[in-house]
C-alpha cells in the first residue's frame, strides 16, 4: 500500500525508499531494505526487533563467557596479569575476586566461575532471541501492549527511556553494594602495595563528586579521570545510581515537555542517533580512564600507565645511582639540570630528565617518598621499601608504549620483544570504537532529521541497475 505524501510528510524516519510501510515480512519487497540493511528490515516489526536485540545480547554474553574461560585457562599465577595479554581477568580482580595483598592471584575459581555463568546467561539469551526472531510474534502491539510501541509515540518513548535509566542506577548500585558489603574491592592504595578492602567511609559530598565535573581536562587537573582514592569512585556511584533511578522514574511519570517534544526528532532513527553519540562520548571517556587512571584500573592488573612507567624507570636509575654512592640531591644531568632531582617551577621536588613532563603522577609505590614540597630527599636516602624497587622496576619495563621514541626517556625495546600492554589494547580499542561510533551518530542523525524534514530520498529502488540483473541463485 502506498503512503499518502501528506502523511509521510510528518512520519518520522521510517521513510522506506520504495514508499510501501507494509508489515509482511523482512524482504526488500515489503520493507523497502534489503538484506544488508540489517535491522532496518525490522523498523516496524517490534517483535523481530526484540529478537535481534536479545539475540545480540546473547553474541555478547557468549564471547564474555567463552573468552573469560580462555584467559581462566591460559593464566599463569606467577606472571602479572598484564604480562599475559589479559583482558577480562584484570576487571575482575580489580572487582576484588580472587586477589590478596599486592594483588597476587590467590584462587582463579571466582573466575572460573564467571566464564561458566556467562556462557549459561548466553544460552538463555540465545535461545530467547532464536524464538522472538523466527517463532514469537512479529508484532507485540496486539498481544503485549506493555512491551509494544510506535517510534513517534513520546510518552512511550521516555517511558523506555525511563526503565533504560532504571537499570543503569541499578547496574551502579551493584559495584556499590559489591565495595561495601560483599567482600569489597582491589584498592591500590592499601598500605604496603595494594590489597582488597571493604570500602566503609564513602564520598557523598556533593562539592567534592561535581567538583571533579569542574576540573580542567588538562595536566595536573585531568577532569574526572584524576579521582584516585576508591571512596570517590564508589560514592561516585551512588550519586550516579541515584540519579539515574530517580531520572528513570521522572522518565515514567511524566510526558515530554513542549520544547522536547518540538526541539528533538521522534523517530526510531533519531533514537539510533542519541544513543551512537552517548556510546561514542562513553568510548572517549573510558579511553583516558584506562590509559592514565591507575586507581580504577590498577596498575598491578593492567599494567603501568605511561607517565608511571617512565617516573619508574627514573626511580629504579636514582636507586641504583644512590646505591653507587651517587649524591641524588646535588648531581646534574647534561642540560644543567639536576639528573635525579630537579624543581618544578612552582616550587616541588621532582624526578629530572625528561620524565619531568610527567610530574603530576600519583602511584602508590611512589607516594610515601613524598614530603610537603615534592618528593622527600631524606626519605628517598632513607626509607625507600624493597617492594617500591621491585614494583618500578617492574613498571620500568612494562611501559605500555611500544617501540617509539620520545617517550619520557623510557627505554624502549627493540620489535623483538612481544610485550602489549592491556592499557594499550583497551585505550586503543575505546578511542577507536568511540570515533566509529561518532562517525555513525553523525550520519542516523544526518539522516533521521532529513527524513523528519520530508526530503530523506535515497536511491530510486525502482530504477537501480541490480534490479534488472540475473538473481544470484
Amino acid at each position: 500500500m502506498k503512503t499518502l505524501y501528506s502523511l509521510r510528510r510528518f512520519y518520522p524516519v521510517e521513510t522506506l525508499f520504495n514508499g510501501t510501510l507494509a508489515l509482511a515480512g523482512r524482504d526488500q519487497e515489503t520493507t523497502g531494505f534489503a538484506w544488508w540493511a540489517g535491522n532496518a528490515r525490522l523498523i516496524n516489526l517490534s517483535g523481530k526487533l526484540l529478537g535481534a536485540h536479545v539475540a545480540h545480547a546473547g553474541l555478547i554474553v557468549f564471547w564474555a563467557g567463552g573468552m573469560n574461560l580462555f584467559e581462566v585457562a591460559h593464566f599463569v599465577p606467577e606472571k602479572p596479569m598484564y604480562e599475559q595479554g589479559l583482558i577480562l581477568l584484570p576487571h575482575l580482580a580489580t572487582l576484588g575476586w580472587g586477589v590478596g595483598p599486592g594483588g597476587e592471584v590467590i584462587d582463579t575459581f571466582p573466575y572460573f566461575v564467571s566464564g561458566v555463568l556467562h556462557l549459561i546467561s548466553s544460552a538463555v539469551l540465545g535461545f530467547g532471541g532464536i524464538y522472538h526472531a523466527l517463532l514469537g510474534p512479529e508484532t507485540l502491539e496486539e498481544s503485549f501492549p506493555f512491551f509494544g510501541y510506535v517510534w513517534k509515540d513520546r510518552n512511550k518513548m521516555t517511558t523506555i527511556l525511563g526503565i533504560h535509566l532504571i537499570l543503569l542506577g541499578i547496574g551502579a548500585f551493584l559495584l556499590v553494594f559489591k565495595a561495601l558489603y560483599f567482600g569489597g574491592v582491589y584498592d591500590t592504595w592499601a598500605p604496603g602495595g595494594g590489597d582488597v578492602r571493604k570500602i566503609t567511609n564513602l564520598t557523598l559530598s556533593p562539592s567534592i563528586i561535581f567538583g571533579y565535573l569542574l576540573k580542567s581536562p588538562f595536566g595536573g587537573e585531568g577532569w574526572i579521570v584524576s579521582v584516585d582514592d576508591l571512596e570517590d569512585i564508589i560514592g561516585g556511584h551512588v550519586w550516579l545510581g541515584s540519579i539515574c533511578i530517580l531520572g528513570g522514574i521522572w522518565h515514567i511519570l511524566t510526558k515530554p515537555f513542549a520544547w522536547a517534544r518540538r526541539a528533538l526528532v521522534w523517530s526510531g532513527e533519531a533514537y539510533l542517533s542519541y544513543s551512537l553519540g552517548a556510546l561514542s562520548v562513553f568510548g572517549f571517556i573510558a579511553c583516558c580512564f584506562v590509559w592514565f587512571n591507575n586507581t580504577a584500573y590498577p596498575s598491578e592488573f593492567y599494567g603501568p600507565t605511561g607517565p608511571e612507567a617512565s617516573q619508574a624507570q627514573a626511580f629504579t636509575f636514582l636507586v641504583r645511582d644512590q646505591r653507587l654512592g651517587a649524591n641524588v640531591g646535588s648531581a646534574q644531568g647534561p642540560t644543567g639540570l639536576g639528573k635525579y632531582l630537579m624543581r618544578s617551577p612552582t616550587g616541588e621536588v621532582i624526578f629530572g630528565g625528561e620524565t619531568m613532563r610527567f610530574w603530576d603522577l600519583r602511584a602508590p609505590w611512589l607516594e610515601p617518598l613524598r614530603g610537603p614540597n615534592g618528593l622527600d630527599l631524606s626519605r628517598l636516602k632513607k626509607d625507600i621499601q624493597p617492594w617500591q624497587e621491585r614494583r618500578s622496576a617492574e613498571y620500568m619495563t612494562h611501559a605500555p608504549l611500544g617501540s617509539l621514541n620520545s617517550v619520557g626517556g623510557v627505554a624502549t625495546e627493540i620489535n623483538a620483544v612481544n610485550y602489549v600492554s592491556p592499557r594499550s589494547w583497551l585505550a586503543t580499542s575505546h578511542f577507536v570504537l568511540g570515533f566509529f561510533l561518532f562517525v555513525g551518530h553523525l550520519w542516523h542523525a544526518g539522516r533521521a532529521r532529513a527524513a523528519a524534514a520530508g526530503f530523506e530520498k535515497g536511491i530510486d529502488r525502482d530504477f537501480e541497475p541490480v534490479l534488472s540483473m540475473t538473481p544470484l541463485n
